[in-house]
């Protein structure tokens, strides 16, 4: 028996996943993917990157801007889809994971229930954690609940930062929804999470969760910048003169041997540029202002002026 696929995702991560079923030749009857935004300056239509590719192979394509809609459950009901696969998805609601027959599974970048929630992978590294890794789980009424079926576990290495852990979470990810599906129906033991409060949560990054706070230790903030890089990017206010404005760093390093009476400031050494600590000093790599690509900070000291007194809030 050939097994048909419903597949839902979005971003990259899903993409990279849906490639390689397409790789291996399972059928993949329809994909499931968010509707086209409009973005930019001329507000121009904005396809995600899964209807991109299901474009070009020619793929079934649903937008729903409701999931319980009644013609689109209806639609996919008619394809007889014998597996649900999702990745990188919205809720999804009981009338569809319901539709194939042996079921839906969720592909988490995360070992569940550790770092339940929208953002594993930043999380994971803003929290200092030492491991991580994926697993594929039931789907039932609840976010990332659903009873594990298969996990895999990596190292997080000292120089990752999201985006490098987002491409081996996606490398490792895109084998084990193989390995799962190649489980279906009968040949898997299910293992019901043990779910203790809300601790060790990844939720979705906010204008306020980014925010760099300067009273945390350096370390902390070290972190953090890593886990956010290189998107969206940890931000902070520059006070610069009479300028107050949105100042994101993607790249820094901490040094804990220098020390400074005052702290926050922007301090330039050598061409270099560092923010003061109460820990030590920020040596910043790879930042961005305003309306601004990001940019090494060479390229930063060649065309901007930092004022004496810049600091940062």
């Amino acid at each position: 028996m050939k097994l048909k696929i419903l597949f839902l995702g979005t971003p990259t991560f899903a993409k990279i996943c849906l490639e390689e079923l397409v790789i291996k030749n399972y059928e993949i009857c329809a994909v499931i993917t968010s509707p086209d935004k409009k973005s930019g300056r001329g507000l121009k239509i904005k396809k995600s990157i899964v209807k991109l590719y299901s474009e070009e192979k020619k793929i079934k394509i649903f937008q729903p801007e409701n999931l319980k809609d009644k013609k689109f459950l209806n639609d996919v009901a008619k394809l007889k889809p014998n597996i649900g696969v999702v990745v990188a998805f919205r809720k999804i609601p009981k009338e569809l994971w319901r539709i194939p027959n042996f079921g839906t599974f969720n592909l988490h970048a995360s070992l569940l229930p550790n770092l339940r929630g929208a953002a594993p992978i930043n999380w994971s590294i803003i929290l200092k954690e030492k491991f991580t890794g994926v697993t594929t789980f039931l789907i039932n009424d609840n976010i990332d609940t659903g009873d594990v079926l298969l996990q895999k576990k990596i190292s997080i290495d000292i120089d990752d930062n999201a985006g490098s852990l987002h491409d081996k979470l996606a490398l490792i990810g895109k084998n084990i929804i193989i390995r799962t599906i190649n489980l279906f129906p009968l040949k898997f033991n299910p293992i019901k999470q043990i779910i203790i409060g809300d601790e060790n949560i990844a939720p979705k990054l906010t204008r306020e969760n980014t925010k760099i706070n300067w009273s945390n230790n350096l370390e902390d903030i070290y972190y953090k910048i890593r886990g956010l890089s290189p998107h969206p990017g940890a931000w902070t206010y520059l006070i610069n003169g009479n300028e107050k404005f949105i100042f994101k760093i993607f790249q820094a390093s901490a040094d804990y041997s220098i020390k400074k009476s005052s702290f926050y400031k922007i301090i330039i050494i050598e061409k270099k540029l560092y923010i003061s600590h109460p820990n030590g000093l920020l040596k910043l790599e790879i930042v961005q202002l305003p309306n601004k690509k990001a940019m090494e900070v060479k390229s930063l000291l060649n065309g901007f002026s930092f004022k004496s007194g810049s600091k940062v809030i």
